[in-house]
């Protein structure tokens, strides 16, 4: 009776919402077009407007070189957004980000009098699951932007200049849900990063990636805080799933815990319930540590990730080997590199920061993406579908006889991160 009545009342947003789209001026035009809502700087976003700069101070002036947070109060579900990007006054460089940092345009530049429009899809959720349920969300994650009522962007970069931004909800995009730990989940703050928030950088429209990661889960412990479930709730036919465990999984003790036990029974979990839906599940193995002797990696996974490749081929399930992948990143990289791409930094690196991070478990933002790289490599390898949603300027990166060489990465030098205006020194959960 209460699902009823829950679904009588939201009902009229439900049925709305696939035919919402809201269009946004940031160009300081002092009359606007029907169906264009020109937006000034005074406009905060608050529960009533449900629109709005967040989080940050307004820019000066509209048009102005300076970052901003823009959010809209929107329902759960995947939003095509079109961002113009560039200035008719200067030239500029814009870095676009979506809810906890997730990276889809990167260091575009454009000169004096030129605009480019860039689309993308946003995968926006919350932790209702339906009347009765929602994620167990731990207390870190209450703040996630990944986890509140709005759609949020992050206008960044060396000289950001963005006119115009278009939003329209998208039900028949195919979704990629990412399930896993730290290595996977959306870090909303410096210097933290994962794979799981670059990847998102090589697809463009036509597919939506939903990152439900977290730090410190693992198979069993994700699917009893009902990740899995929020997941299954918004899964449709068409639709594809990733799940990279092992890495905390195996620190589990206790009867019935094992590799080829209650890690394997949860990854059975993850199959049968993705197929159920008539969508795919994809396994990814766990990412190395930054444990090196004599020049080598050591393995400090245990049998975790020959568990994981076990029940995959039982299942027929494709695997993207990103356990053997990261080794031969790190080795390329050597011990005392390695440290460049993970969270590597003196004491006063970022404000507040006190000690020095020595972390080789988590990721700085170059870490992640070429780890993403790995990833995106991976499915190219395996002749998955879901390369074919790369944006087509990246798979002309991909000629069929130069591919991604984990033991060739991109050169530091060559990778330019404007940093988010957040920091945390709090370390991620898992290790």
């Amino acid at each position: 009776m209460h699902r009823l009545l829950f679904l009588i009342a939201f009902l009229p947003l439900m049925l709305g919402a696939h035919a919402q789209s809201w269009d946004f001026d940031f160009s300081g035009a002092k009359r606007n077009d029907v169906g264009i809502t020109l937006v000034a700087t005074s406009d905060r976003y608050s529960p009533q407007t449900a629109y709005g700069f967040d989080f940050i101070p307004s820019p000066s002036k509209m048009g102005a070189p300076e970052p901003f947070f823009f959010s809209l109060r929107v329902p759960d579900g995947n939003y095509r957004v079109t961002v113009t990007l560039g200035s008719r006054r200067r030239a500029s460089s814009t870095t676009v980000r979506a809810e906890s940092r997730r990276l889809f345009v990167e260091n575009l530049a454009t000169k004096k009098g030129e605009q480019r429009d860039v689309t993308f899809i946003v995968h926006k959720h919350s932790p209702q699951i339906d009347a009765q349920r929602a994620i167990r969300l731990k207390p870190r994650e209450l703040t996630k932007l990944n986890f509140d009522d709005r759609l949020t962007l992050e206008i960044n970069g060396d000289a950001p200049a963005c006119s115009r931004i278009r939003i329209e909800r998208d039900d028949a995009v195919p979704t990629l849900f990412l399930c896993g730990n730290s290595t996977v989940v959306d870090q909303d703050t410096e210097p933290w990063a994962s794979w799981g928030q670059m990847i998102t950088r090589w697809f463009g429209d036509k597919i939506a990636v939903a990152n439900f990661a977290e730090s410190g889960e693992t198979a069993s412990t994700f699917i009893a805080a009902g990740r899995l479930a929020k997941a299954l709730s918004m899964m449709k036919a068409g639709d594809f799933l990733i799940a990279e465990f092992g890495h905390n999984d195996q620190k589990q003790r206790g009867p019935g815990m094992g590799a080829y036990y209650n890690f394997a029974t949860a990854l059975k979990t993850f199959i049968d319930e993705t197929r159920a839906r008539s969508a795919t599940p994809i396994f990814v193995t766990p990412t190395q540590r930054r444990n090196f002797r004599d020049g080598r990696i050591q393995e400090t996974h245990a049998d975790y990730p020959e568990a994981m490749a076990w029940v995959a081929e039982r299942e027929n399930v494709p695997l993207i080997d990103l356990h053997a992948m990261t080794r031969t990143l790190f080795e390329a990289f050597g011990e005392e590199g390695s440290k460049r791409a993970f969270v590597h930094y003196p004491a006063g690196s970022y404000p507040g920061q006190t000690s020095d991070f020595k972390d080789n478990t988590h990721f700085n933002p170059y870490g992640a993406y070429e780890i993403a790289k790995c990833v995106i490599e991976g499915m190219r390898q395996l002749n998955l579908s879901l390369f074919d949603a790369i944006r087509p300027e990246y798979k002309a990166l991909y000629p069929a006889a130069a591919p991604f060489n984990p033991a060739h990465p991109d050169d530091l030098t060559t990778f330019h991160w404007v940093d988010s205006p957040f920091f945390e020194a709090e370390k991620p959960d898992g290790n």
